[in-house]
């Protein structure tokens, strides 16, 4: 008698659980898996992380688009979109569907993300009580940058000629400016903090990046906080956004509010469901709930702690990271201890995620940061730290490098691309820094040779940090007939995540053209 296959319910079809979904397809030809998707958008998994690209005309629709509906489908899987679970039942392991139908399942792999932090002002109404885990309704004129809805008001704005406000100013928020701005839009951004980016940038990186900002164009109000939001009503009847006013008096006018005060995991189909939930579905570091064995959570919406550190069983530290390259790892690792004998059972634990690498990508304005650089090159007890600076904010660049007996452990670069890409390979490395630290200000001077041999383009050298491509499977690709980034990203997925080594694998696309030519 034939054991009956394995049924795996994936909740959530974005990028993280599709990704997860396509690597179980070997054992779902078999017939050891009996795979089902459930989605509630309608669209297939697309690129969040480039609506922004997509609302300002730089991206289609379709390139946004990194799931493969038709292999799932034709391995024998099932995918349900425009439908949402409204209820997993854990007793009866059946999962309810806002459409009436319930699906059985063996485990349930939760990767129901993220959803945009929506903040307390005057004038925005929030939902008491969200049905399925649903969104904020807002009023016109206001709008977050999450999905393709979004997206698209925010394109109708920028093609009219729209005045954009922009709530916050940290790396998605600041992309999505400069970008509207570059493409011929007014847009303000407004921030109570110092300077932008605060959680990645000291004073120096942010000062300097805040004047390269508003050379592009773009307003920016610093330690503003937003209070109340003002309508107005057409001869219809229907209101619409006016202005935003803040706690210091401002009052800034304008077509479209678009907010970009962070993310909040999805985790209430979780909670009400009876599973631990603290920032986002609390699991251990195999991904397995700490409530039900039976059930797993995956990016934005996975806090993963050790149950082992919290005995008694409190909310744990920490919080989903919500960047997509940890999440990708998090789906192809437990896709693989599902496929290795399905149960997961063992120690085995997740690889620790390293300090992610943080970066800006805009026209005319780059920045990279990693790591911790809090500390000043001026404190008087460093705690074995040095630091070594470096700013020229008339002409918008700046470098930070703080280090430990001589091994870089976090950095800030602004305006400075050559070098930034240096110091990213170090840091991922763990090397030491060159004693005089001045020489890695040469890779973006007046005199640098692009064919001086580099660290940074070195085969094994990481181009893409959200799917771990290196220079020399990006060559590869190239050699063998890739001759854009889309088929350079299809190829080896490089460029498919943030979108921030694009850049990077055009000026290899180049170079090869040159050489080849």
């Amino acid at each position: 008698m034939s054991t009956p296959p394995l049924r795996v319910l994936v909740i959530g079809y974005g990028p993280v659980g599709a990704r997860f979904a396509e690597n179980l397809l070997p054992a779902v030809r078999s017939g050891d898996i009996a795979l089902s998707v459930v989605g509630a958008e309608q669209s297939d998994a697309y690129n969040r992380v480039l609506v922004a690209e997509y609302a300002v005309g730089r991206m289609s629709r379709d390139a946004l688009t990194i799931a493969d509906r038709a292999a799932v489908e034709s391995a024998g899987g099932c995918v349900i979109t425009g439908v949402a679970v409204t209820e997993i039942d854990r007793t009866a392991r059946a999962a309810a569907l806002s459409d009436g139908r319930r699906i059985g399942y063996d485990r349930v792999v939760l990767a129901t993300g993220s959803r945009a932090n929506i903040p307390t002002l005057a004038g925005v109404p929030r939902s008491s009580h969200r049905v399925g885990g649903a969104d904020d309704l807002l009023p016109r004129g206001v709008t977050a940058l999450r999905d393709l809805d979004d997206g698209a008001r925010i394109r109708d704005a920028i093609v009219t000629g729209q005045r954009i406000v922009v709530l916050g100013a940290g790396v998605l928020g600041l992309e999505f400016a400069l970008a509207a701005a570059h493409a011929g839009a007014r847009v303000a951004v407004v921030h109570h903090g110092p300077h932008p980016m605060p959680r990645n940038l000291d004073r120096g990186a942010g000062s300097v990046l805040r004047r390269a900002i508003r050379r592009t164009g773009v307003t920016v109000f610093a330690h503003s906080r937003a209070e109340t939001v003002l309508f107005h009503t057409d001869e219809h009847g229907h209101q619409y956004f006016d202005r935003l006013v803040t706690a210091d008096g401002k009052d800034i006018a304008g077509d479209l509010l678009v907010f970009s005060c962070g993310v909040s995991p999805r985790a209430e189909l979780a909670a009400a469901a009876g599973l631990h939930a603290s920032f986002g579905v609390v699991v251990d570091t195999g991904l397995r709930s700490w409530t039900d064995p039976q059930v797993f959570a995956i990016g934005d919406c996975a806090h993963v702690a050790d149950p082992a550190m919290f005995p008694a069983g409190g909310h744990p530290a920490g919080a989903p990271s919500g960047l997509i390259g940890p999440g990708w790892r998090q789906a192809d690792w437990l896709a693989a201890r599902f496929l290795d004998g399905f149960e997961c059972s063992g120690g085995a634990a997740l690889p620790a995620e390293r300090e992610p690498l943080v970066m800006l990508k805009a026209e005319h304005v780059e920045v990279v940061a990693a790591g911790d650089v809090s500390a000043d090159p001026w404190d008087e007890e460093p705690h074995g730290r040095q630091v070594a600076q470096w700013a020229d904010p008339e002409h918008g660049r700046y470098v930070k490098m703080v280090s430990a007996d001589g091994v870089l452990s976090g950095f800030v670069c602004v305006g400075m691309p050559r070098t930034a890409a240096e110091l990213t390979l170090l840091y991922e490395r763990g090397d030491e820094l060159p004693a005089d630290r001045s020489l890695l200000l040469r890779f973006d001077g007046p005199d640098f040779d692009p064919n001086a041999a580099s660290a940074a383009i070195a085969p094994d050298a990481t181009v893409c940090w959200c799917n771990g491509v290196s220079v020399a499977q990006i060559d590869e690709s190239i050699t063998a007939g890739s001759a854009t980034v889309e088929c350079v990203g299809r190829d080896t997925r490089a460029g498919t995540g943030c979108g921030g080594c694009r850049t990077r694998i055009s000026d290899m696309l180049a170079a090869h053209a040159v050489g080849s030519a």
